[in-house]
């Protein structure tokens, strides 16, 4: 395992250990309590169900014969860290836990197909399985503070990043194949009968709403949204810069609860209610009359692309330009097209990291600037989207340098100062609360 995979995997068990809501089990079953922390227990059955995630997640773990003591011993630190989260009264983000647990019940009612039969694998009904997730992700929350204040302000300096690699330099990853990329994507245009078909069904829905109907209720009946209908038209808390830029510009001069008039997006049309507004963050939802693509303009599409990216390649324009100009993606246009991690931002990634196509299309690209001829993608939500994607820079495979990686290592030093500092603070934490455990 590389160094990076030992130094996360730590932090991955403590994570793992965090309750998850699971499907109900025989009344019959016995269970067994392996350990007690204050007034905690920790059953049989969540220690092997969280040897069994741990063994998911990392495939190179199921030969080690001591996994169910280490993922016990994860499993109580975290409900030690719990207990002490609890003593010290440290508070939560309500409004933050609300616009979790609506995400979480958004991506867990997608996996059923309707509202019974998720019931029914859980054994419980919707505000009792909402109710315990509140309950679990509420307690991940107190731990992830209490944790993140205690690790808040560590730095490594320049001495201390080179001081571990000195010490770890033979054990350091090998960085792989890496590339910067940037993307103009395009939906084709739609036909003048498709939108007009589409601004029929929404005014149509405007009038129930008009009428005195139920925004939720018409949401579930009529939204051709697949990931918020069922949850009447709810998208959670969205970021600022996430979402298209008439849908949010609409949505951000709603007041709180009001609902707006027809908004055309390349999606199709919506109503929007607005839930509740802070700065950089929205809670909305909406209906959504879909535009019908199948008869859409693809050659036209391709056209385009073609036509931006020989000019681009003449260098009469840029790529960057281009893709502030002409992109449908909302995100990667705002930054000239440069595709960004969504979890850390860095837009640099590892060849074996990237999805198809993107991953066959760089693939081919050799040259820095070099651009590739259009392709299509399938998107998760469904329809075309034609894209040219633009290398902006390979990075060969080659082990960790200080000097030109310096910016990992640092992370890598930061990661290692973090663990021994988090491994004395349950030291200390230990001695605090009682912890009771018996053989497994």
């Amino acid at each position: 395992m590389s160094m990076k995979k030992v130094i996360t995997a730590v932090y991955t068990l403590f994570l793992l250990c965090i309750p998850a809501l699971s499907c109900s089990t025989s009344a019959q079953t016995v269970d067994r309590i392996v350990a007690v922390v204050g007034n905690e227990v920790i059953l049989q059955s969540e220690l092997e169900e969280r040897v069994a995630m741990t063994r998911l997640q990392f495939p190179e773990l199921k030969a080690d014969r001591n996994l169910s003591e280490k993922v016990l011993n994860s499993l109580i630190d975290q409900k030690v860290i719990l207990s002490k989260a609890k003593i010290d009264s440290t508070g939560v983000d309500e409004t933050a836990l609300d616009a979790l647990v609506a995400e979480r019940m958004k991506v867990l009612a997608s996996r059923f197909s309707s509202r019974q039969e998720m019931e029914s694998r859980f054994a419980k009904s919707l505000l009792v399985i909402r109710k315990e997730l509140r309950e679990e992700l509420k307690n991940q929350q107190l731990v992830e503070t209490l944790r993140r204040k205690k690790m808040s302000g560590l730095t490594v300096s320049h001495e201390e990043a080179m001081a571990f690699y000195q010490a770890n330099k033979d054990r350091l990853p090998v960085i792989p194949d890496a590339v910067s990329v940037s993307q103009i994507l395009k939906y084709p245009d739609i036909t003048a009968d498709s939108r007009s078909r589409a601004r029929v069904m929404i005014e149509k829905v405007q009038a129930e709403l008009q009428g005195g109907a139920d925004f939720g209720e018409l949401a579930k009946k009529y939204s051709q949204d697949p990931g918020s209908a069922s949850l009447g038209g709810d998208l959670g808390y969205v970021q600022k810069g996430e979402l298209v830029q008439s849908f949010e510009d609409t949505a951000y001069a709603l007041k709180e609860g009001k609902i707006s008039g027809i908004v055309e997006t390349r999606y199709g049309f919506h109503i929007i209610q607005l839930l509740n507004k802070e700065v950089n963050s929205l809670h909305v939802r909406h209906i959504l009359i879909g535009f019908d693509r199948t008869k859409s303009d693809v050659d036209g599409t391709l056209a385009l692309l073609r036509s931006i990216r020989a000019d681009v390649l003449s260098g009469k324009v840029s790529f960057a330009d281009m893709a502030r100009k002409h992109s449908d993606d909302p995100v990667s246009s705002r930054v000239g097209g440069s595709v960004l991690s969504a979890s850390s931002s860095k837009n640099v990634f590892p060849v074996a990291t990237l999805r198809s196509p993107l991953k066959e299309v760089v693939g081919k690209l050799r040259r820095n600037g070099e651009v590739s001829e259009p392709v299509k993608i399938d998107p998760p939500q469904g329809g075309s989207v034609y894209a040219i994607f633009q290398l902006n820079e390979r990075i060969a495979a080659h082990r960790l340098d200080p000097v030109k990686d310096s910016a990992l290592l640092e992370e890598l030093a930061l990661d290692n100062k973090r663990q021994r500092v988090y491994e004395e603070w349950m030291r200390q934490l230990r001695k605090e609360v009682t912890v009771r455990r018996s053989n497994i």
